[in-house]
């Protein structure tokens, strides 16, 4: 009782303090610098390649198949060994490997397994603590059973970890495709931000029901960004809609990026992406024709296979390569600099090359700067005993500095360090900070929150170090550093970044919030009033107007799903905040003055009162087809998501839902248009059949447009006869062949011919909008190099394309059907046979599904030509990007 008098005293208190004057000024100046300093001009600076020194600290023999790796502050060097790999069955082939540099001469002379554990595809070691996120095998057999997020301890110092794990999150993951695939879409990096949230990249496998450690679960339906507390609590998504994202960049000021992973052959290019919380980025259901509801990508990127990522920010680093993303790619070989600049509350970027290296999984840095990434090298889909390493990168005339002993320092020292120019030491000692008296700490953070004198992230990191410590306790304070235009955005961030803390968090801060100067500030107050949850803030949220660059697709065409778009930002959170808050009778009655937003708000309300006040607004509103768009959309809704399923890697992109059920409303709402459609007679007949056909109503009566299907030529293909020929190439071993390739160029214009006239062509599309058949070969030549092209051409069991696996398939009515599937919904799918023909297939039909061991292609398709024909049509895939 006493601590409800207390707090309700606070929010009067806080009441009578808040000035309802809006914030009309944005001190921006400082943060633009940190991403776009003076003086430095990225189109006039020349690499040095003596800028970087690289150094190889662990080979194969130690480190084989590094799926991911991570640095402690004082360069304790932790590394994924994954030698089952993203398709491998085999358990027992996984571990954390500690590489140990004890003098810090340089050379590491030892190393140790920390843990034994399967499919690391995560790391993080915080003090004593190392965080894993894994895949799990119980019961002795070679069936996954599950992913685990767990942490294990070593308080003895003595690099091999105290016993077994405690786990955080149980059952991250969808049980039936990680059991039947691999762990290759499944849950990825981890990454702890300044906000002390452990980030979690899931690939589109999703999850169903996983558990934290307070017995809350959670399901999610494709990829996006989960987080989760420390102590395995507060579980909860962050953002959604990602394909198959491996991990997480997060700057000092709480942005979020990833590069996203493809490298099936689909034609599905990696994007780059900056987060919104709470956001909706589209894939596979909206991010092609309902791009107006989505948050697009920053950049398409082309083919590729982004993995492991990290924000730099070490001042110790040139400033060419500090304060920004770097996103490693897998299949392009890569480390890659996203130079990023703010667009209102978000940015835009330019990408560049950084650093090669030979398919590159993760990237880390300690506290005295020292850089580490970890090459697969060509372990291939299910790992390898033999290929891998690790590297160190420091910068030239980089000078080692030893970290200092974190649990000896007093809480000072420790406050002093969250002044230091590298977010490694900022956030390790914050971690230190958190285990002390919360009195004493709490007050040296909010001391270095309020030193205006001091570097912006270092004033941020205070800030969610004070937020950590004080929890509700802390609000009046932050209420207090929201004053200052500088700091308003973090300090509202921070006062609603945990749900179990907003007990006397004030609404007015964030009702003049979203009318802030500085757009930054409105993106943060929208979001948090839809994690207040009040609805007392529709009102405020319901005046966002939408810009008319919201608007649908063509027909037939996609969206600009990668196309930066600043100004749909604010829009688009203010539809998810009230999404969240879920007053539908506010929202309909907002559609009065601002019928765009209201209207896109009513998509996601499958509630009758929903459809009632659609029907019943109809006949006097000047928007009457944007409220038969509306019922459309509310017509069908996602069928609950139980994790026995996965759409594959070509899921049908249509959208507007990939499983769709009716519910209570979808009979009312099939009158309502039908009854429409009648009284509107043969003019309106086209808009109605456009509703039915975009929605995927399957009203018959709604009618149909006709869209003509993409013309195929017929192929005729002898394989047996080209690959019963002998030329130089069959008569030859293929480390000769390959040799050949690296001595001889070829023709592209002979290779293109060479295409077709070796069968390729039956199973392979080269351009976007031919029919989809086999791998894409439109992006290879970003995706591999010449070796790795020649390999496959000549050996294709060896490294089958994911996504391309034969699969086996019988009917109940006693068919069988043996190729690759080229498209799949949740109701049938296509499968094309080696000749190229496609057949479609009912799920329902179906018996057995079975995928095979060998690739489809056949062996011996390049036998008969020379070394010349062979490098020409290598050249030519080669140059498909």
């Amino acid at each position: 009782m006493q601590k409800k008098i207390v707090g309700l005293s606070l929010l009067l208190a806080l009441t009578l303090s808040i000035s309802c004057q809006k914030n009309q000024t944005a001190d921006l100046k400082e943060l633009q610098e940190y991403f776009s300093p003076t003086g430095f001009d990225p189109d006039t600076f020349e690499k040095d390649s003596t800028d970087l020194q690289m150094q190889v600290i662990a080979g194969p023999d130690v480190v084989p198949s590094p799926a991911c790796l991570a640095v402690s502050p004082e360069g304790e060097v932790f590394v994924g060994v994954d030698k089952m790999g993203s398709l491998g069955k085999d358990p027992g082939y996984g571990a954390i490997v500690k590489l140990l540099d004890q003098d810090n001469d340089g050379v590491y002379e030892e190393h140790v397994e920390f843990a034994k554990e399967d499919n690391p595809r995560g790391i993080m070691p915080v003090g004593d603590q190392v965080f894993v996120l894994h895949t799990v095998f119980e019961g002795g057999d070679d069936i996954a059973t599950g992913m685990d997020l767990v942490v294990f301890e070593d308080k003895d110092h003595d690099h091999i970890a105290d016993g077994p794990s405690k786990p955080l999150i149980k059952n991250i993951c969808s049980p039936a495709p990680l059991k039947g695939r691999g762990t290759d879409h499944a849950i990825n990096g981890i990454r702890m931000g300044i906000d002390g949230w452990i980030y979690i990249a899931a690939g589109d496998f999703g999850f169903h029901e996983a558990e934290d450690r307070s017995g809350k679960k959670l399901t999610m339906l494709g990829g996006g960004i989960v987080r989760v507390r420390p102590d395995g609590t507060e579980m909860e998504i962050y953002a959604h809609g990602t394909r198959n994202i491996y991990d997480v960049a997060i700057d000092p000021f709480m942005n979020i990026y990833t590069r996203g992973n493809t490298n099936d052959g689909g034609g599905w290019n990696v994007r780059f992406i900056h987060y919104q919380q709470s956001g909706e980025f589209g894939y596979p259901t909206l991010f092609k024709n309902f791009t107006d509801e989505i948050i697009p990508a920053l950049k398409d990127l082309g083919g590729g296979s982004g993995t492991g990522s990290y924000f730099m920010d070490d001042d110790r680093w040139p400033v060419a390569y500090n304060h920004v993303p770097m996103m490693a790619d897998w299949g392009q070989n890569e480390l890659f600099i996203h130079r990023v600049t703010m667009d209102g509350p978000t940015f835009t970027q330019r990408d560049e090359n950084f650093i090669k290296l030979s398919q590159i999984t993760d990237v880390d840095v300690d506290g005295s700067g020292r850089m580490f990434l970890a090459a697969w090298d060509g372990a291939g889909y299910k790992g390898s005993p033999d290929k891998g390493y690790v590297v160190k990168v420091v910068p030239k005339d980089w000078s080692y500095e030893a970290f200092p002993d974190l649990k000896k320092a007093t809480v000072q020292e420790l406050a002093e360090l969250l002044k230091a120019g590298s977010s490694a030491t900022r956030f390790h000692a914050q971690q230190e900070l958190l285990k002390r008296s919360k009195d004493e700490a709490s007050s040296a953070a909010l001391a270095i929150a309020k030193d205006q004198s001091l570097t912006l992230q270092s004033r941020v990191a205070a800030v969610f170090t004070y937020a950590q410590l004080t929890c509700g306790n802390g609000v009046a304070e932050l209420v207090k550093l929201s004053e200052e235009d500088k700091m308003r955005e973090f300090a509202l961030k921070a006062l609603t970044d945990r749900l179990t803390c907003l007990e006397f968090v004030p609404l007015q801060p964030y009702l003049d919030g979203v009318e802030d100067a500085n757009p930054r500030v409105r993106a943060a107050a929208i979001i948090g009033l839809g994690r207040l949850g009040k609805t007392e803030a529709v009102e405020t949220l319901m005046k966002i107007q939408v810009p008319a660059s919201a608007k649908i697709p063509e027909t037939g065409t996609e969206g600009p799903h990668a196309t930066p778009n600043s100004e749909i930002v604010l829009p688009h959170l203010a539809v998810r905040s009230l999404v969240k808050i879920n007053d539908v009778e506010a929202v309909l009655k907002g559609m009065d003055k601002n019928p765009t937003l209201a209207l896109w708000v009513l998509r996601y309300m499958h509630d009758e009162k929903a459809v009632d006040g659609l029907t019943e607004a109809y006949e006097d509103s000047e928007h009457q087809d944007e409220i038969l768009s509306t019922l459309s959309r509310l017509y069908h809704k996602e069928a609950p998501y139980d994790g026995s399923w996965w759409w594959s890697t070509r899921p049908d992109t249509h959208g507007p839902y990939y499983k769709a059920i009716e519910w209570e409303g979808s009979a009312k709402i099939k009158d309502f248009l039908l009854e429409k459609m009648s009284k509107a007679g043969e003019e309106k007949a086209d808009y109605f059949a456009w509703l039915n056909d975009r929605n995927r109503l399957d009203i018959a009566e709604l009618g149909t447009a006709e869209v003509a299907e993409v013309e195929e030529d017929e192929i005729n293909v002898d394989f047996d006869a080209i690959k019963n020929k002998k030329g130089q190439v069959g008569e030859s071993s293929i480390e000769d062949v390959i040799l050949a390739m690296g001595q001889i160029q070829g023709d592209a214009s002979r290779g293109k011919a060479l295409f077709t006239s070796q069968g390729c062509i039956a199973c392979h599309s080269i351009e976007k909008g031919q029919v989809m058949k086999g791998p894409f070969m439109g992006q290879i030549g970003s995706i591999m190099n010449r070796d790795q092209i020649t390999e496959s051409i000549l050996k294709p069991n060896a490294s089958i394309s994911q996504g391309f696996s034969t699969f086996m398939i019988e009917t109940k009515d006693g068919k069988s059907y043996m190729g690759f599937v080229t498209a799949e919904s949740a109701d049938k799918l296509t499968i094309r046979d080696i000749g190229g023909n496609a057949t479609e297939l009912s799920k329902n039909n179906i018996k057995s599904r079975e995928e095979m061991e060998n690739s489809m292609m056949p062996a011996g398709l390049a036998n008969a030509l020379s070394f010349e024909e062979l490098a020409s049509l290598v050249t030519y895939l080669q140059g498909q990007k």
